[in-house]
């Protein structure tokens, strides 16, 4: 059995790993798209490190595009296997997929548009919206807990990983050569006092494990509530400045989680009576489906759907749905909340926002979590004075901040946690993915006082032999 890292691999998004079994039958685990590379996204997107049409079974984590967003494109290219996924991932992966080639078809149009004017040729999406909605026939549904046979000798189980509805830490039990090895794959880990999901579920003993690291050195701010450094933004930039607050969130998971924040500040009376709104049709489609599965909420949740029905809206709530409802916040005046697609402000209405909004000290940008180095969102929070947006240069005049306690992604307390159920001497290897390579040292320096023995960081397109 060998295992090879085609994304994630010394960086944070565009989860791809192949595991090859010694009869030569492939599985993938993820197909994401990589994420705010600045010039290398698009050459990363376009070659996979593998061949599609060799891949025999795939099994997705979660539905974030920077694990699932390159499915079409596996498709297109040749992939013809079952994609298992939960039921939550199923339903949220459809819209998203949809949803990233149209504002792929979008852009595209928009960069052809630059590219005639300097003679160069066009170029096309990754994949279309009938891609998308092609690549979605491949899915297929399995419970948390059960085990599932996905191939001979090969069996699947899901337990909760926490990080949004439907995300799973993948397991599988593989038998060769008369002998059961268990691959457990995190995914993304969510965090044990997370405002809206369940925590981590415990798992069994691995042989190998394939580990996210994102926040591998550091800790999320707990000393302050969430719901009290929204408002004092919301304060200082619409009551104080009369300005625009932009927040940048991605539809799945956390532009819940501002919805819900925001809806405890009205249950306290602390909410400011402005207008908030959500400029994102998939942030509506995506809030419905959340809706559908309050199962995966905990308790603290499960004690305010008691009294409040709806924990996702409150006064002064309005969704834009058409492109020019979105345009025509751009010349509307005055204090408002605008919640816009997507977190690392890298595509979709936030990227027009911005460029609207940037220049004016009144307004604020305000993100809640990580962003890519290279990515408008995390040029923005480097501090440069300037940045391009659509090949237009801006000055940064609005202030900047951001929220870490509203991460998704656990701290390494969490992920320590998430490993505490296992016998560190026990698994053979431990490889670290999805993070940044000076993280992912401190990292593994950590896990290696712990106990582990052999712990990894594997290079993009590093392939190594289990045994």
């Amino acid at each position: 059995m060998k295992i090879a890292f085609h994304g994630a691999a010394r960086t944070v998004t565009g989860s791809k790993h192949v595991v090859t079994l010694a009869s030569g039958k492939k599985i993938l685990l993820d197909c994401g798209m990589f994420q705010g590379m600045g010039k290398d996204t698009d050459r990363l997107n376009r070659h996979f490190g593998f061949r599609p049409d060799e891949i025999d079974v795939m099994v997705l984590s979660h539905a974030h595009i920077d694990h699932s967003g390159l499915i079409p494109k596996l498709v297109q290219e040749g992939f013809k296997g079952k994609i298992f996924c939960t039921h939550g991932t199923r339903e949220l992966v459809t819209i998203l997929l949809e949803d990233s080639a149209q504002i792929q078809e979008d852009d595209i149009r928009y960069v052809n548009k630059r590219r005639k004017l300097r003679g160069e040729p066009f170029i096309k999406p990754l994949y279309t919206i009938e891609d998308a909605q092609a690549a979605a026939k491949s899915f297929v549904e399995a419970d948390y807990g059960v085990w599932t046979n996905i191939l001979e000798g090969v069996d699947l189980q899901f337990t909760d990983a926490g990080h949004i509805i439907g995300s799973a830490c993948v397991h599988l039990r593989i038998k060769e050569n008369g002998k059961d090895r268990i691959l457990t794959f995190s995914g993304d880990l969510g965090r044990y006092r997370d405002a809206i999901l369940r925590s981590p579920g415990e798992f069994l003993q691995a042989d190998y494990i394939v580990m996210e690291s994102t926040y591998g050195n550091s800790l999320h701010d707990l000393h302050r509530s969430t719901p009290d450094m929204f408002l004092d933004w919301i304060e200082k930039i619409c009551l104080k400045k009369k300005g625009k607050l932009i927040i940048p969130a991605f539809s799945v998971g956390r532009t819940q989680e501002i919805l819900y924040t925001l809806n405890q500040l009205e249950l306290e009376n602390r909410l400011p009576p402005l207008t908030y709104y959500v400029d994102s049709p998939l942030s509506v489609h995506a809030t419905e489906i959340v809706k559908k599965y309050p199962k995966y909420f905990n308790k603290t949740v499960q004690r305010v759907l008691e009294t409040d029905k709806d924990p996702f809206s409150f006064s002064g709530l309005k969704y834009i749905k058409t492109v020019e409802e979105s345009k025509q916040l751009n010349f509307m005046d005055g204090p408002m909340v605008i919640i816009s697609a997507s977190g690392m402000a890298d595509a979709g209405r936030v990227k027009h926002h911005i460029s609207n909004n940037v220049e004016n000290s009144r307004n604020g940008i305000l993100f809640t979590g990580y962003c890519e180095p290279s990515s408008l969102g995390g040029r923005l929070l480097a501090g440069q004075s300037e940045v391009g947006i659509y090949g237009v240069q801006h000055e940064v005049h609005a202030s900047v901040g951001v929220i870490r306690s509203m991460s998704a992604h656990g701290d390494y307390d969490d992920m320590c946690q998430w490993l505490s159920c296992q016998d560190p001497k026990a698994i053979r290897r431990l490889f670290l993915v999805h993070g940044e390579y000076d993280v992912q040292q401190d990292f593994k320096e950590r896990l290696l006082k712990k106990g582990f023995l052999d712990v990894e960081i594997p290079e993009m397109h590093y392939e190594v032999g289990l045994g």
